[in-house]
């Protein structure tokens, strides 16, 4: 056997007593492994290198379908990613389809001596450990390790040949026919009584007219085919992959397709739509390019302001800038190091930017690993401060100061006279943070079951004259839209789920599909 296949010693047997996902409810071992190359991918569902690797690990769990099997060790960051139930239901959201075990109090993660997510762990079929990798890896780097592997253990005779198969958790069905798929974001467009929605794991974005009371909307126009996929066009051949933030100009909606790591342009007039920047595949550049000949990475928000649209590109912990005079797309605020530190945009530090908003005096965003909300300025030399949020391993649920109040995870914010709303996915709350005051408040959601549900995204829908204004948000895991009327004080009413309906003709073009 090839020395570097050599196992070092016995892998450390799975804990007794979590849960497992994707099993039918059986809790697995290691002898049931036996036979195969086992990959334990160490991971907690709100990191983006996690979900990088994600399509990595399905494309060798396609080719090496026989002699592979991949286990999730979800060892959760946050107090809500440790909860089976977010687990599972993250599973369904982010395609994962092998078992996962809920390492809750990460006593895998310290056997096997690990120290960053993601890591994956290589197990050989006799059940020793070989070694490990930190970080994200490209499918061409481990096809060489695992074949490798499936290689020298199948000469020496380790490798069983007999299939090995594990229920998947069935996953509840929306509502309606046409129902939402987790949606990701929501943009509001009061000046033609519109609203915009990424519906985002079913792979298109809505167009809805709104009806007079708000809480119901037609969709008119479907924006991708309903699979997963890459392709310009006309509406509905078009494919999209996880579409997230949302920015319109003009006749213009700009969609941030995450998992195409691309900038699409959707022309709503002549109903197509055609890619402006990024190639389709993840890119890990810092140097900025001209439009589709750079990658991006995992564009999760974007805002349009003078004729410039910003980039929450929470891949590399930076905000871009695309001008779209030109084409060119550009880092705009953040080093690319992963952390909170304020400073001169070069030289400041994101981690994981997921929402853009504005008063159209300053840039405000949510930056979700470290559970904070910071503002910027415009000017190339301005400076990025911290509103509220103290660390990346700083999280909790506490109003108060804005530099003593705690988020958990933070993914969308919306501003409206003085303050900026914020999406605290994690809390399962929506918050207030006063800019004026700085203080940060809790304005809906008890953080209990049967209320908001990790919601993702905001935005306010301003009245004529100020009065009338309405926050929408994209209920992200209760798989809703909902509207809450804003009162002058800024508190919101209680909410109200929104009543979507299809246009006959617009229903008829869109058949549900599987990812």
């Amino acid at each position: 056997m090839a020395d570097s296949m050599k196992g070092a010693f016995p892998a450390p047997p799975f804990q007794e007593g979590l849960d497992w996902i994707n099993t039918g409810g059986k809790a697995l071992t290691l002898a049931d492994l036996r036979g195969k190359v086992l990959l334990l991918d160490f991971w907690t569902y709100g990191c983006i290198n996690c979900m990088h690797i994600i399509p990595v690990v399905r494309q060798l769990e396609e080719k090496y379908a026989n002699e592979l099997i991949v286990i999730g060790v979800h060892s959760g960051k946050y107090i809500e990613e440790r909860v089976t139930e977010n687990i599972r239901t993250a599973t369904w959201r982010l395609g994962v389809e092998h078992p996962v075990v809920n390492d809750r109090q990460f006593r895998t993660w310290r056997s096997c001596n690990v120290q960053a997510w993601p890591t994956v762990v290589l197990v050989s079929p006799d059940g020793q450990y070989i070694g490990q990798h930190s970080g994200e890896f490209t499918f061409e780097d481990f096809d060489k390790v695992i074949g490798a592997a499936v290689d020298t253990y199948s000469k020496a005779g380790m490798m069983s040949a007999e299939p090995l198969h594990f229920p998947l958790d069935p996953q509840p069905t929306p509502a309606s026919r046409n129902g939402l798929r987790f949606p990701g974001k929501v943009l509001a467009d009061p000046i033609q009584g519109r609203l915009f929605i990424s519906d985002t794991a079913n792979h298109r974005v809505l167009v809805a007219d709104v009806g007079r009371d708000g809480t119901s909307a037609s969709a008119v126009s479907v924006i991708g085919s309903g699979t997963a996929g890459f392709k310009d066009g006309a509406f509905g051949d078009a494919m999209l992959n996880h579409p997230e933030g949302l920015a319109l100009q003009d006749d213009t909606l700009y969609i941030a397709d995450k998992d195409n790591h691309s900038i699409r342009a959707a022309n709503l007039s002549s109903g197509t739509i055609k890619t402006i920047a990024g190639t389709g595949a993840i890119g890990h550049s810092r140097q900025g390019g001209f439009g589709k000949d750079i990658s991006l990475n995992s564009p999760w928000d974007v805002l349009e302001s003078d004729n410039y649209l910003y980039i929450a590109m929470a891949g590399t912990h930076q905000i871009w800038r695309l001008i779209l005079s030109t084409g060119r797309v550009e880092p705009f605020i953040g080093s690319g190091r992963e952390n909170l530190d304020d400073g001169p945009h070069k030289s400041a530090t994101l981690a994981q930017p997921s929402g853009l908003t504005t008063d159209e005096q300053r840039l405000f965003f949510a930056d979700a690993e470290s559970s904070a909300v910071r503002a910027s300025d415009f000017s190339p030399d301005g400076y990025t401060q911290t509103l509220v949020g103290a660390g990346l391993f700083d999280f909790g649920d506490r109003d108060g100061p804005g530099l003593e109040a705690r988020l958990q995870h933070c993914l969308g914010v919306a501003y409206h006279d003085g303050a900026i709303y914020v999406a605290d996915a994690y809390n399962c709350k929506i918050k207030r943070v006063d800019l004026a005051t700085k203080m940060c408040v809790t304005v809906l959601g008890s953080g209990e079951p049967g209320g908001l549900y990790e919601p993702g995204g905001l935005s306010v829908w301003e009245g004529q004259d100020g009065a009338n204004a309405r926050l929408y948000i994209a209920d992200t895991n209760n798989h809703r839209l909902l509207q809450s009327a804003i009162d002058r004080a800024g508190n919101l009413l209680p909410p109200i789920p929104v009543t979507l309906t299809f246009a006959s003709d617009t229903a008829s073009k869109f058949t549900d599909k599987d990812d």
